[in-house]
């Protein structure tokens, strides 16, 4: 399961946690993605989403 935006793409990106001590370990920051019943093709399928997408308006909800 990609950790992907299905509209624009946006995906997980890598980096670095730096601590007081200045100790770097890696880490992740993710997408906050949500599963919604959107229409593509005029067909209603699930579409794992971000939520920018959503609030644009980008997205036309399956009722």
């Amino acid at each position: 399961m990609a950790k992907k935006c299905d509209l624009c793409g946006k995906g997980v990106v890598v980096g670095m946690k730096l601590s007081h001590s200045h100790i770097r370990t890696k880490r992740t920051w993710e997408p906050n993605l949500q599963r919604v019943r959107a229409l593509v093709d005029g067909k209603p399928r699930r579409i794992r989403v971000c939520t920018r997408c959503l609030r644009s308006g980008r997205v036309i909800r399956a009722v």
